[in-house]
């Protein structure tokens, strides 16, 4: 999905900033952000009356909540606090306006019928690095569960209340100088261990270079990213697929990915090296080549093993 109406005009209003954006063809607004979404009790999420859409964030010019809804082929969307110039201006790309998805042939018949399935589905990219950053490293190596309560825990007691006239408990995650703040035993308290709150704290300390790998983008942005201790090649590509769109970033090291993608592909599991040489056909677009996969249905068996759940707060 590429172009759509130029910006008509980011306005100021008596309730904020105001935007509408006219997408060159269908979209499921849902469907598009729901890769920010970091599970259903995200407190940086809101679904709202008629399908509109909340979300706060943090932006280098500080906080902003955005509403997003569609109706009648115009997406419009409004926009409060010190980062909203920023998120309005930024809105094409976050609902895959930059999406290219030319040149893709699948080879496969399951990846065919999930191109056919995100049709109305573009791969988004919210031109932030830090938000999307803290998810994934709360992500590493435990369940969802535990992460998203982790970071639960973390946006409403260090994060703030969401400029605007905002739906109540909507929450703006905590910057990098809030989250250097955060006391030993909290991190303790919110269940984040010791190796991945190392990793927070060294983010938090270079988090305004880090930002330069949305103009990188591919791997050059992927390897800005891994020079921070404890950020490796899944943390960059599950930050690289949000922040800048990238079509080709593999989840390499994911507890499930390659099980998917193998028993989708091929009938049987495979381990990392096994799943990248399956995708080799895909190279440019294989992070687009698994959604498709997973949009056509593939996913892990329900028997297979699961990573075991863990409460750091009780060690």
């Amino acid at each position: 999905m590429t172009g759509g109406v130029p910006n008509e005009g980011t306005v100021p209003t008596e309730d904020g900033l105001s935007r509408t954006w006219t997408p060159p063809g269908p979209l499921d607004l849902g469907a598009v952000l729901a890769p920010l979404r970091r599970g259903t009790g995200d407190p940086t999420w809101h679904v709202g009356d008629r399908g509109a859409l909340w979300w706060a964030s943090t932006t280098r010019t500080g906080p902003a909540s955005l509403r997003v809804s569609a109706r009648g082929g115009q997406v419009r969307a409004h926009a409060w606090g010190p980062g909203a110039h920023l998120v309005l201006d930024g809105l094409p790309a976050l609902l895959g306006a930059a999406d290219d998805p030319s040149g893709f042939q699948p080879a496969h018949d399951i990846v065919a019928r999930g191109q056919r399935a995100c049709r109305a589905v573009p791969q988004g990219a919210c031109g932030r690095v830090w938000d999307v950053l803290v998810a994934a490293v709360l992500e590493q190596k435990v369940t969802n569960r535990e992460a998203w309560r982790s970071w639960r825990q973390l946006c409403h007691r260090f994060g703030s209340t969401a400029p605007g006239p905002v739906p109540q408990g909507l929450r703006v995650p905590p910057d990098a100088q809030q989250l250097r703040a955060v006391r030993d035993w909290e991190w303790h308290r919110a269940g984040v261990d010791g190796a991945r709150r190392r990793t927070l704290l060294a983010a938090a300390s270079v988090a305004g270079r880090l930002e330069r790998a949305v103009q990188l983008g591919g791997t050059d942005g992927c390897a800005l990213l891994q020079h921070v201790p404890g950020i490796g090649p899944w943390t960059a590509a599950e930050v690289a697929q949000r922040a800048w769109g990238d079509p080709d970033a593999v989840s390499v090291g994911d507890y499930h990915l390659p099980t998917i993608v193998g028993l989708a592909l091929t009938g049987g599991s495979l381990d990392d090296a096994g799943m990248l040489d399956v995708l080799q056909p895909y190279t440019g677009h294989r992070h687009r080549a698994v959604r498709y996969l997973k949009a056509a249905g593939a996913s892990r068996p329900r028997y297979g093993p699961r990573m075991p759940a863990r409460d750091y707060r009780s060690i």
